[in-house]
């Protein structure tokens, strides 16, 4: 019953766009998954699919790319960066900066004292407290 769930009568027309072979490969690189339900894989891809587009509509909405008629990444980081709901994607959607000014931020690191280690200690508590 599932691949029926997975495609409309039409056939091409898919209710989930992303593959659900890798999905099913995503999930199962998790060592707590021994076997994956089929509903299980669907409903994931769904809300994966959803909640980017949910992501791409927000920054789109919120982004200079409105101006342009486009989503660009520049958006995209942004939205991580100062949106709470997306704040926990900055790590994978860094702004854009110089190679040089970042290799100049390092060394500031590295003459202050590695500054920024206490910080994220104290975000991941935050973050514990929320859930």
């Amino acid at each position: 019953g599932w691949k029926m769930a997975a495609r409309l009568s039409g056939g091409e027309n898919r209710l989930v766009s992303l593959p659900l072979s890798r999905i099913r490969v995503i999930m199962k690189s998790s060592p707590e998954v021994s076997s994956i339900n089929q509903d299980a894989l669907f409903l994931t891809a769904k809300a994966t699919e959803l909640f980017v587009q949910y992501l791409a509509t927000y920054s789109y909405k919120h982004g200079r790319g409105k101006e342009k008629n486009a989503l660009t990444y520049s958006d995209l980081s942004h939205t991580a960066e100062e949106c709470e709901t997306f704040q926990f994607l900055a790590d994978i959607l860094p702004k854009k900066i110089l190679a040089s000014k970042y290799l100049k931020m390092l060394e500031k690191e590295k003459r202050d004292g590695e500054v920024g280690e206490d910080d994220e200690e104290d975000e991941e508590e935050e973050d514990e407290d929320e859930t």
